[in-house]
């Protein structure tokens, strides 16, 4: 189904129900586009994190310790 026909359908959907229901829609719809925005800046951030040269120094420091520096090992049981 096309994006077009997807809300074509849902404008006639709201179209037959009450106006209490259809504002419900309209509430949903804003929480659903909000969390589509959040998601999108937290992806966007995260990319521009990733290619910063900020923390660049960080892989160029060797490491200081090793498994072998391990008292004890974490033991998943899954």
């Amino acid at each position: 189904m096309t994006r077009q026909a997807i809300i074509e359908k849902t404008v006639q959907a709201i179209n037959r129900l009450p106006q209490d229901k259809a504002s419900e829609i309209s509430d949903f719809a804003d929480f659903i586009f909000k969390k589509y925005e959040e998601q999108l800046l937290a992806d966007n951030i995260q990319n521009l994190v990733s290619e910063s040269e900020a923390f660049h120094f960080l892989k160029e420091e060797e490491d200081i310790y090793s498994l072998a520096d391990l008292k004890e090992r974490y033991n998943e049981q899954r």
